[in-house]
């Protein structure tokens, strides 16, 4: 009689190490999240570095003329445009104060009412309600104050994240296929084939429609917050454009943030601005995005809700942003795991490819 249980044993030993790889992930999450940026810039980059392969004979060529160029249109933009979008950031910074003093004495309630001419009873209501949460407004104003110096903490992420995708761009194939040769049961390396060629179709085209959509989105609400002439135009449409990289969070951020400043700035037309706002997200949610993204991230709202709350808490706004394609991530596993344990059950009778339910083989 065995004193020790060999399957148990095994199952004990696995679940402790499955613990220590999820230990060491939350440990090194920060790091790991500039190699995921730079996987994700690689994707972004592939297409015309592999054009360029072709033309000039050589990959390290065709990264080197693409980051030459990049380095070149991003110093004809700062050039152009982004004294103009400093010199508009910097006088919304140096009246940001002044602000927050108006609403936590609820000097802006008169203010606004006066303008948009309300009665001196709901100017009443709403400067005591001011009051009454002047202390709330003062955290929240602090918390984000925190929130925003933690995300320029985090800025050494964008210039370390360009160096670290020169390598996935040069070598990404080769890690690739090391990595598949540290299986060597065939079922298993079909298996771990089928996942890597999954994530790699989906990730490819969740950046590429993640960057079509900020790039619409900062030109939407550019042009339009111009012609409406909205103060910190340019600023506030550069933001909202960046807020698009955020899943679900983002867009929403963005609108009261532009409609905040707006209202506070004393703008007189924000009832239009209101409702452009809410034209276009609806456009972007329900016409231009499932045309851009399409189905390929095959997740449930309440399953993209869950990653993005679930994000944050893990790992900031950078949590947040990756939050969609890791649970995409997940339910690839997932599904191919499935797939490869029908196959030892029954043989090789299904096959699954990325963005469609399970197929019979033909």
């Amino acid at each position: 009689m065995t004193i020790v249980d060999l399957r148990a044993t095994r199952v004990l030993f696995t679940a402790l190490l499955f613990a220590l790889g999820l230990s060491f992930l939350y440990i090194a999450r920060r790091t790991l999240i500039a190699f995921l940026f730079a996987i994700f810039f690689a994707y972004l980059m592939e297409p015309a570095v592999s054009r360029l392969e072709k033309l000039l004979r050589g990959r390290g060529r065709a990264i080197a003329v693409i980051y030459t160029l990049l380095l070149a249109g991003l110093g004809l933009f700062f050039f152009f445009v982004g004294p103009r979008i400093g010199h508009e950031g910097a006088r919304l910074g140096q009246s940001l104060p002044t602000l927050l003093e108006k609403i936590s004495s609820g000097d802006i309630a008169q203010q606004i009412g006066q303008e948009h001419g309300l009665s001196s009873t709901t100017q009443n209501l709403l400067k005591g309600f001011l009051l009454d949460h002047k202390d709330d407004i003062t955290r929240l104003a602090q918390r984000f104050g925190l929130r925003a110096a933690g995300v320029a903490k985090q800025a050494w992420v964008i210039l370390l994240v360009p160096l670290l995708a020169i390598f996935f761009l040069k070598d990404g194939k080769s890690f690739s296929d090391v990595f598949l040769n540290l299986v060597q049961s065939r079922p298993q390396r079909e298996f771990l084939q089928g996942v890597l060629d999954d994530m790699n179709h989906m990730l490819a085209h969740f950046i590429r429609a993640q960057l079509t959509l900020a790039a619409l989105s900062l030109l939407v609400y550019t042009i339009f917050l111009g012609i409406l002439r909205v103060p910190y135009a340019l600023v506030l449409g550069t933001a909202g454009g960046v807020m698009e990289f955020i899943p679900v969070v983002g867009p929403l951020v963005a609108a009261f943030l532009i409609l905040s400043i707006a209202v506070l700035m004393s703008y007189q037309h924000w009832v239009v601005l209101l409702i452009f706002l809410g034209i276009w997200r609806l456009v972007q949610d329900y016409v231009v995005s499932p045309r851009v993204m399409g189905q390929s991230m095959e997740l449930h709202p309440l399953a993209a809700i869950f990653g993005v709350l679930a994000g944050g808490e893990i790992a900031g706004v950078l949590g947040v942003y990756l939050s969609i394609p890791v649970m995409a991530s997940l339910r690839i596993v997932f599904r191919r795991w499935k797939l490869y344990m029908e196959k030892r059950r029954f043989g090789p009778l299904n096959e699954y490819a990325f963005g469609g339910e399970i197929q019979p083989r033909r």
